[in-house]
């Protein structure tokens, strides 16, 4: 037999089906005491893979094994969503603050439901005396949004130094509303770089600052750490957008790295308020999170999220890297940046990708573990294409625009296959958005 009919053999023997909610029971069990449990998604617009990774979350925070959810979101937009669950209060108005594009990416039905479930179970257990349960982004586009959050923690906590962050933060002037312009300008000398500025005004927050802050009271230790994020977001904003212009690696880097050192950041922070090693999951897409050593990037000098979080096992505990991969359906996006969103056809994966090689193998919703000594291990470990659609997706350009070559067993420790997906759905969707959201049970996957 070929090794490609060796792999579809080994994929259906070890394969779990994924029929109902109570399935997933196999994946929670093999999460088991992961402390950084990282699942991905293929796109950014799947209904499905926001609600598994929805229940599998759930799971884990009923069983007291998650403390916290990390996403690929801006840090003071996911903050206020945070305030809101932590207070046991969540609906539509806890997502209107994710404005930039794309809106659709949290403010969806899906998300919508969890910081709902979020909020009532907060709510619940807060007699008990035990910590809600945070949500909070991980990401750095942020630029002014968290210059504007220092500078009111400040206002309030310390006036003076307020005034020193209003002086730093001026280099940035207008162009802090336009980032991509600033990173423009001072890569290419039209204006100087606002780097110093944005670096003495994190090395005051996390320095005598924050002692004062703590030996005074003037400032309790979530709201100084959220300042001190926030601090750090503007620090590596600002390189990240003058990296932009001197290659996707750099630029990619950067960002990831920030991730990776933001998760740590939280773990420490909780880790402090809960006197143990607490446990994150985290929330982004398969090319951040699954191990970058086993891609086409990594071989282009990328690293990501997923491979620091294993590298980094002392700090950040171990893992669990879950990928998420589909054959044919709908998908959420935009033909190009800033563009409204569209409900757009998925193509049929790929003759020569992994995604192919699944849905031969079962046509249908499964879990496989990819990680030990395992035969399915052995047979899959080859390098195909993997499909990658992000908040753009171009299918007429599809193979070049959104195709790379992986080695899963080595990029993810176990994958869930969802054969066909659909769209998810917008809080806000054009006027035209189509009705073929009413097709899929709103109790998938338990309705499957």
């Amino acid at each position: 037999m070929s090794a490609r009919t060796d792999a579809i053999e080994a994929v259906r023997r070890a394969a779990r089906p994924l029929r109902s909610a109570a399935d997933l029971g196999f994946v929670v069990e093999a999460i088991g005491d992961a402390e950084t449990i990282l699942l991905g998604e293929a796109s950014h617009g799947t209904r499905e893979f926001y609600r598994l990774r929805a229940l599998i979350t759930q799971r884990l925070i009923e069983s007291g094994r998650c403390d916290a959810i990390a996403v690929e979101a801006d840090w003071p937009d996911a903050l206020q969503v945070s305030r809101h669950v932590q207070r046991g209060r969540g609906g539509p108005e806890a997502l209107q603050c994710f404005e930039r594009f794309p809106r659709w990416m949290w403010r969806n039905r899906e998300v919508e439901r969890l910081v709902q479930w979020l909020a009532a179970h907060n709510a619940s257990r807060g007699g008990e005396g035990r910590a809600p349960v945070g949500f909070f982004g991980i990401d750095l586009y942020s630029l002014r949004g968290s210059m504007d959050a220092v500078l009111r923690f400040l206002a309030q906590a310390d006036p003076e130094g307020a005034k020193r962050a209003r002086e730093r933060y001026a280099c940035f002037d207008h162009l802090a509303e336009d980032a991509q312009r600033y990173g423009y300008a001072a890569t290419f000398g039209l204006r100087p770089s606002c780097e110093e500025q944005a670096v003495q005004q994190l090395t005051e927050l996390l320095g005598r600052a924050a002692e004062h802050f703590r030996h005074d009271g003037s400032a309790d230790d979530d709201e100084l750490f959220y300042a001190q994020q926030n601090a750090r977001v503007v620090r590596n904003a600002e390189a990240y957008y003058r990296a932009m212009f001197q290659g996707r690696v750099s630029s990619w880097n950067l960002r990831d790295t920030h991730m990776a050192d933001t998760l740590l950041a939280l773990r420490e922070h909780l880790g402090a308020r809960l006197g143990r090693a607490p446990r994150i999951v985290v929330w982004a897409h398969n090319s951040h999170l699954g191990d970058a050593r086993a891609t086409e990037m990594g071989e282009g000098g990328e690293i990501n999220v997923g491979q620091l979080v294993r590298e980094r096992r002392a700090e950040l505990g171990r893992s669990y890297l879950l990928g998420f991969t589909t054959h044919t359906g709908s998908v959420t996006a935009a033909h190009d940046w800033d563009e409204p969103p569209q409900h757009m056809k998925v193509r049929p994966s790929h003759l020569d990708s992994h995604e192919r090689l699944l849905h031969d193998a079962l046509a249908a919703d499964f879990w496989l573990p990819l990680d030990g000594q395992s035969e399915v291990r052995d047979a899959l470990h080859m390098q195909l294409l993997e499909r990658a659609i992000g908040v753009i997706y171009r299918p007429d350009s599809e193979r070049v625009s959104h195709y790379f070559h992986a080695d899963l067993p080595r990029q993810f420790d176990a994958l869930i296959h969802v054969d066909e997906t659909h769209a998810v759905a917008p809080l806000d969707p054009p006027c035209d958005w189509p009705h073929e959201d009413e097709k899929v049970p709103e109790t998938y996957p338990s309705g499957l």
